[in-house]
């Protein structure tokens, strides 16, 4: 199911979204912030990465499975964001915030617009 007809906007948004949260997560871990960091690391970056794998699924089913689970990491990432977001002495992740917001609401649409 590999669809290699030149950009794909969810594969170069979660890309670039990832390479932000790697960014970010090292400003925590400066701070001394680990275990924040280490969560929204693994599933900030994790959507990209389901993303991804989505690409290469085996069948129409599959394809959907990756993709909600890629939602799924979408939705924890917003969690540890909205709570870094209320922490006072955190760095500013109101970007982050607004870009995973839109990146779940693709997301929902791909994998209702699959489901047809």
């Amino acid at each position: 199911m590999r669809n290699d007809k030149g950009r794909n906007l969810i594969i170069d948004l979660t890309f670039e979204f990832s390479l932000k949260i790697i960014r970010y997560t090292s400003l925590l871990e400066n701070e001394k912030k680990f275990v924040l960091a280490r969560q929204l690391l693994r599933s900030g970056t994790s959507i990209g990465a389901n993303v991804r794998e989505a690409q290469n699924a085996e069948s129409k089913a599959d394809f959907i499975h990756k993709m909600k689970i890629a939602a799924k990491e979408a939705d924890e990432t917003e969690y540890w964001l909205m709570l870094l977001d209320k922490l006072e002495n955190y760095p500013v992740c109101k970007d982050l915030l607004a870009e995973c917001s839109s990146i779940i609401r693709v997301l929902s649409k791909i994998i209702g617009s699959s489901r047809k």
